[in-house]
């Protein structure tokens, strides 16, 4: 399991779970639309840490970003997600 910190929040990864799905158990606001690493819509800044892909990403992801649907933590890890505004789903 990994720490995870974001902007209001700090948690542990479950065994097994990928980012976007934590940051998803979490009520963190990110986009996606693959989980496979070929869009890159959930692309996301890293503050701090590091991640590895078990298969390479089909999106491009530059320096200081990561695709969370398909990446995991080697170490605590630091984003830059807010958690979602449940007023503006009302």
């Amino acid at each position: 399991m990994s720490r995870v910190r974001t902007r209001e929040l700090s948690f542990e990864l479950r065994t097994g779970e990928t980012l976007l799905e934590g940051l998803e158990r979490t009520g963190h606001a990110v986009e996606y639309q693959c989980r496979s690493g070929y869009c890159g819509a959930c692309r996301t800044p890293l503050l701090a840490g590091r991640v590895e892909y078990p298969h390479p990403p089909l999106a491009y992801v530059a320096e200081g970003e990561i695709l969370p649907c398909c990446c995991r933590p080697t170490e605590p890890v630091s984003l830059d997600i807010p958690l979602l505004d449940i007023r503006k789903q009302a």
